[in-house]
Formats: structure tokens, C-alpha cells, sequence
């Protein structure tokens, strides 16, 4: 049968491992995506991840590389006939990939170490990673062992204040503000945020808040009053740690058709709502 996000193991399933990353975090890091997202948000860039495979087995034939067999309920991926191309992607209604692998900490840091001692650390990202806190704790403790930096990039749905020991193994959070009001954010989620802004104070009092980001979607919620009530929210903490606030420019690309449609803002507004946050206090502040 297919998992699910709530089996109690140290492995987890990994969707990709990007071996050199200069994007998801400071210097050049392996990223790891994990499967899976308890959100559902509506300008989502990577729908394929949100969902665990319920192995219905649509996408196996269509495989043009035989990458794909359904065995004893569950879709079996072979990487090394992988040829990329999509396809399963493409076929799948479910809003997820086949194109996974279960794996342990030790697995996966077997993957990374391929990269050292070219990298500076690994990030681990999704979906959302924090559905696998005991794989991360684990992944973390090697990591550090080698000496490679550790971040989590998250929603922010994970209680961090109980998992003290996965905090302990990581350098720092990188944490998605999608809206401020409860409203606007289940408008885009389909979830609250009181958890979110809650870690969001918790792991700036602890100085391991690296990076906030917030996507800008122009009338899907009302993006200058998140900048602003973010900004002045965390901008107390600067002096626990230097805090980024990412003001991401939405884009259509990898959108679901549904969701698609929103307008692409300009630069002009970008430049705007920097100006916000910078006046209520955080200093680095970028537009991607």
C-alpha cells in the first residue's frame, strides 16, 4: 500500500537531490526535496510534490523509459532509466510523481558526501520537509559530522518548540510567510497561520531564523500589508541574527492550470513593497 505522511520512520521519501545549488541558501549547497506538502497552495510552483503517490499505476505504462513498475501496491522508480522527461509528471491527476525514493539518513548522505568538499552545506526542502523530522534530525547529525552547514526550508507547520534535538543539528530555518491575515492566508493555503507566525518569533528569539519569503500574487491578498506586518514583526530580532526577507515575484511557469491566471507583478510594485519592509526596519531585503 502507499505510504503515508504519518508512518513513524527515519526515512523519508526524497523526490530529488540537486547536487550543486546556489539558490537555497548561503554558498553552494546540495539541496534534497522531500515529497509531500500539508499546504495547498494556490500559486504552487512545484504541484507534483504535494502529494505521496497512491499507486494507481496511470503513469507506468506511459513511462517511455520503463522507469516505472507497480509491485505488490506501490509505483517502483529506477533512477538510472530515469530520462527525465516528464511524462509521468504530465499523466498524473493526483498531484503527485512517482519519481521518488524512500530513503534513510544514511542513503541520502551517501549522496551528498559525492559533492564534498565542493559544497558548503545542504538544504532540504519540498514539498515540506518538517512532515519528516526525524529524517532530518538524523541527516543533520551526519552532516554536521562532515563539517557541512545545515537549513531547513519550510511552511512553518512543524511545532519547533517540541523538537529541541532536530533544532540542535540545525544552523537554520528558512521560513515561508504566505500571508499575514488568517483570512489571506487560508484564501492561499487553505490553512491558518497562527503555528507560522509563532515559529516565525520562536526561531528569531533563537537567531536561527535565516530567511523569510513571501510570494507577491497582486489581488490574491493583500501583499503590502504582509510585507509591512512581517517586517515589523522580526525586525526586533536583528540583533539575534541578521534576518533576509525574500520577496519572491510570482511567476506562471509550473502553476496549475486553475491557478494560472494571476498577474505577474511589476517591477515598480517589487521595488515598493522592498521599500516597506526596509522602512519598517529589516535591512536585507531582495526581489527574485
Amino acid at each position: 500500500m502507499a505510504r503515508s505522511f504519518s508512518e513513524r520512520c527515519a526515512k523519508a521519501p526524497v523526490n530529488k537531490i540537486i547536487p550543486f545549488s546556489s539558490v537555497d541558501g548561503p554558498g553552494n549547497r546540495t539541496a534534497v526535496f522531500l515529497q509531500g506538502c500539508n499546504f495547498d497552495c494556490r500559486y504552487c510552483h512545484n504541484p507534483e510534490t504535494r502529494r505521496l503517490c497512491i499507486a494507481c499505476g496511470d503513469c507506468v505504462d506511459r513511462c517511455p523509459a520503463k522507469a516505472l513498475r507497480l509491485q505488490a501496491g506501490e509505483v517502483l522508480f529506477d533512477p538510472a532509466k530515469c530520462c527525465g522527461c516528464d511524462t509521468c509528471i504530465r499523466t498524473c491527476t493526483y498531484d503527485s510523481s512517482p519519481r521518488i525514493r524512500w530513503m534513510d539518513a544514511q542513503e541520502t548522505f551517501a549522496e551528498v558526501k559525492k559533492q564534498m568538499p565542493y559544497i558548503r552545506g545542504v538544504t532540504v526542502s519540498g514539498g515540506e520537509c518538517t512532515l519528516y523530522p526525524q529524517f532530518l534530525k538524523e541527516l543533520f547529525a551526519l552532516c554536521h559530522d562532515a563539517g557541512l552547514s545545515t537549513l531547513i526550508d519550510s511552511n512553518g507547520t512543524l511545532d519547533f518548540r517540541a523538537h529541541p534535538e532536530l533544532l540542535a543539528q540545525t544552523d537554520g530555518v528558512m521560513l515561508d510567510i504566505k500571508a499575514w491575515s488568517r483570512e489571506d492566508h487560508e484564501r492561499v493555503t487553505g490553512s491558518d497561520n497562527e503555528l507560522v507566525l509563532r515559529n516565525a518569533v520562536y526561531l528569531a528569539e533563537r537567531g536561527q531564523l535565516t530567511e523569510v519569503r513571501t510570494v507577491i500574487v497582486p489581488e490574491l491578498f493583500d501583499t503590502a500589508g504582509t510585507v509591512e506586518e512581517t517586517a515589523k514583526l522580526l525586525a526586533p530580532y536583528r540583533t539575534r541574527g541578521e534576518i533576509r526577507y525574500k520577496l519572491i515575484t510570482y511567476r506562471p511557469m509550473g502553476v496549475r492550470e486553475q491557478y494560472a491566471h494571476s498577474r505577474v507583478p511589476q517591477n515598480e510594485e517589487m521595488e515598493k513593497l522592498r521599500a516597506i519592509a526596509i522602512t519598517q526596519g529589516l535591512k536585507d531585503v531582495v526581489i527574485v
